[in-house]
């Protein structure tokens, strides 16, 4: 919830921190073309039964979220049953989890899938895509024009040139692999979907 106050009184130039692009961000900042996509999943206690995002829609339900996340604007708006407790950081909201404090902790796929790896002796995933896929993109001071270009440019170039690709081979081939063996459309695939 500090980062587009921080850009707004230029403590930094840009946000790219899983800076998901939405209307009410573009209200006060400017947006890079979108480099990737998320959806949200649900990291969940091992046992807890949840099985759906309708499932943590309940009474007596705790989630987790990251405040200012779209993890946590979507619990918000859209799970009004569950107790949403805002946490600082994704680590907190990930330990609640494990240890039984919160039902699920609602994130990125990608973030979802590499702590349940980590935790897979507490933890489960709940990958069913329950919303649209979320753009990310570089935040910048609105009207700060030869920046925004600049970072346009770089994201055309650097796809171009296969270094989104390099980044799935050197960091994410397990998270690749297992989201094409889920059917899910990969987090740097821009290509537009069919069904969207």
């Amino acid at each position: 919830d500090g980062l587009i106050p921080a850009l707004l009184t230029g403590k930094v130039d840009m946000v790219m921190s899983s800076m998901t692009i939405t209307d009410e961000r573009r209200k006060t900042v400017d947006f890079s073309d979108p480099y990737a996509n998320a959806m949200l999943g649900i990291l969940t206690h091992k046992g807890s039964g949840i099985k759906s995002v309708e499932d943590l829609n309940q009474k007596g339900r705790r989630i987790a979220a990251k405040i200012g996340s779209t993890g946590y604007l979507y619990a918000q708006n859209n799970l009004k049953n569950a107790a949403v407790t805002a946490l600082p950081d994704e680590s907190a909201c990930v330990m609640e989890v494990a240890t039984g404090k919160a039902d699920g902790f609602i994130y990125d796929q990608l973030t979802i899938y590499r702590n349940w790896q980590k935790n897979p002796e507490t933890t489960e995933a709940v990958f069913i895509p329950f919303q649209k896929v979320e753009p990310w993109g570089v935040a910048v001071r609105k009207g700060d024009a030869k920046l925004l270009n600049a970072l346009n440019a770089f994201i055309a170039d650097y796809r171009k040139q296969g270094g989104f690709d390099r980044l799935t081979e050197k960091h994410l081939k397990a998270e690749k692999a297992a989201f094409d063996q889920l059917d899910f459309k990969w987090f740097f695939d821009m290509t537009p979907a069919q069904n969207q």
